[in-house]
């Protein structure tokens, strides 16, 4: 997993294949089958691993909130963790997600932190997720103007929720 990470982060997700991931630890491309039965298992290890380093930089924020609004707090930590690993993001979160293949809970796990920001409102934070993955992928892909302040775009989208939880909080408490 080492070295199709190492060749992920280097190269892109074109350079990984099993011949490719081979070279890099040193056998023939056949051996490496002992260990995957394919490359979508590769591929879906690497999403593992990157669902696993969201979870940890999302509770890493959430225990670092304070008088910032939480969901910007967190979507600041969503996009650092973008943009650090921009291949391995891509893997982990555009393409079709290999449930079956991650670790029991690991999923859940990424999503509390922003599930208790919005009061365990689903809808909302399946919106929001779609917000900041939109944002990163379009920051990522170089769509944004030169100049434009990215960071008031993730503030206003961040406000914009933060108010409608605040007023689906208010009706349910109505």
């Amino acid at each position: 997993m080492a070295a199709a990470r190492d060749l992920l982060e280097s190269e892109g997700p074109d350079a990984l294949s099993m011949r490719r991931i081979a070279e890099r630890v040193g056998i023939r491309a056949p051996s490496l089958y002992k260990h995957f039965p394919d490359k979508a298992a590769v591929e879906a290890g690497l999403q593992a691993q990157g669902m696993a380093r969201l979870a940890e930089d999302l509770e890493a924020a959430e225990a670092a909130i304070g008088s910032e609004p939480p969901l910007l707090v967190l979507a600041g930590a969503y996009r650092r963790h973008a943009l650090a690993s921009p291949h391995l993001y891509r893997i982990t979160h555009s393409r079709p997600l290999a449930r079956a293949a991650l670790p029991e809970g690991l999923e859940d796990r990424a999503a509390t932190p922003l599930a208790r920001a919005v009061h365990g409102d689903i809808d909302v934070a399946r919106s929001f997720w779609a917000f900041a993955h939109g944002m990163v992928v379009l920051e990522l892909d170089g769509r944004f103007p030169s100049g434009a302040d990215l960071d008031a775009a993730w503030r206003t989208g961040c406000e914009a929720f933060a108010l409608a939880v605040r007023d689906k909080t208010r009706e349910d408490t109505a």
